[in-house]
């Protein structure tokens, strides 16, 4: 069962790295992970930055999972 999700996290990986490889080339319409970010970073309802949260929380969802031991 560890192998397996091992095993979806690097293919979600690879697939990532594709995809950013992909929007680089030259005239290519998809936006860059860095355009993401930047887009999810200027969402907000009224005055309340909630892509800045959303952000916040992967992450620490990120480094709990990952980085905690």
């Amino acid at each position: 069962m560890r192998a397996l999700a091992i095993g979806g996290f690097l293919t979600a990986l690879a697939l990532f790295a594709v995809l950013e490889w992909l929007a680089r080339r030259e005239g290519s319409r998809i936006p860059t992970l860095g355009e993401m970010c930047a887009y999810v970073m200027r969402y907000e309802v009224g005055p309340v930055p909630v892509g800045r949260i959303g952000l916040f929380g992967f992450w620490w969802w990120l480094g709990w999972h990952f980085l905690a031991r």
